[in-house]
């Protein structure tokens, strides 16, 4: 443990510190609200999921791909996505990221990059103790001084606590912050447990073959944000009040 702390902390300049970035607010033009989103939630880019929803409220994403439900090209519900040797993966733009901020569609990233490494670290947590758990969690990053974002979740059922790069790291590097962060915050709670902890995006420390690795919702999309959801959160879980500044 000593080890894996040791190697968690010994270039602060590395990981867990914000990317330098001009003031933005929310009155600032479209254009540098993007920028800066971008700048923060980077993942893949020549793909993206996309969320659906059936007509019997079944929900989920796939990745957003030119030929979906093309009655020659695309091959659902036969093959999966990652088996389809049509498929055209579409990139993700600043038009979709508007898109998505605007509530025309709902996306998330492919925090996994196709070289293993990835610009940031989100732990997900959603189940009833989600709230105790989560301010636990902050409270490690803060005595390590891994600064750390609070965002409720688009249900509002839970939370996921964002760790920003300075720089790309391994995967791998990453995923032992995050399990070292953890550890420590179980200690603490002198075998409470953290029961609504569900897992780390990226959640894999290499990419599976032509796949994409798990995906995370991204924050901010129109229609749960009217509902307090998909937000930045303080410690008394309520809004900042400009969600850009």
């Amino acid at each position: 443990m000593a080890l894996r702390i040791k190697e968690c902390n010994e270039d602060k300049d590395r990981y867990g510190v914000p990317r330098e970035k001009p003031e933005i607010t929310r009155q600032s033009p479209k254009e540098e609200k993007i920028a800066l989103f971008k700048s923060l939630f980077r993942g893949r880019n020549d793909a993206y999921p996309v969320r659906w929803e059936s007509k019997t409220g079944k929900s989920g994403y796939s990745p957003a791909c030119a030929y979906e439900w093309d009655p020659i090209m695309c091959e659902k519900p036969r093959k999966k996505c990652a088996d389809c040797a049509n498929r055209k993966l579409l990139p993700l733009t600043d038009q979709v990221i508007h898109n998505h901020l605007t509530g025309k569609c709902t996306i998330g990233i492919y925090p996994l990059l196709q070289d293993d490494t990835c610009w940031f670290l989100a732990a997900d947590f959603d189940k009833n103790t989600w709230k105790d758990d989560v301010i636990a969690f902050l409270d490690t990053c803060n005595e390590l001084h891994v600064p750390a974002v609070l965002e409720r979740s688009r249900s509002g059922q839970g939370g996921h606590v964002w760790i920003f790069f300075k720089e790309v790291l391994p995967a791998e590097l990453a995923r032992k912050l995050g399990s070292t962060l953890m550890t420590l915050t179980m200690k603490k709670r002198h075998g409470i447990g953290l029961d609504s902890y569900d897992r780390f995006f990226p959640n894999q420390d290499t990419l599976p073959n032509r796949g994409f690795g798990n995906l995370i919702a991204l924050p901010m999309q129109r229609k749960p944000r009217t509902q307090g959801n998909a937000l930045f959160i303080n410690r008394d879980f309520q809004p900042h009040e400009d969600q850009w500044a």
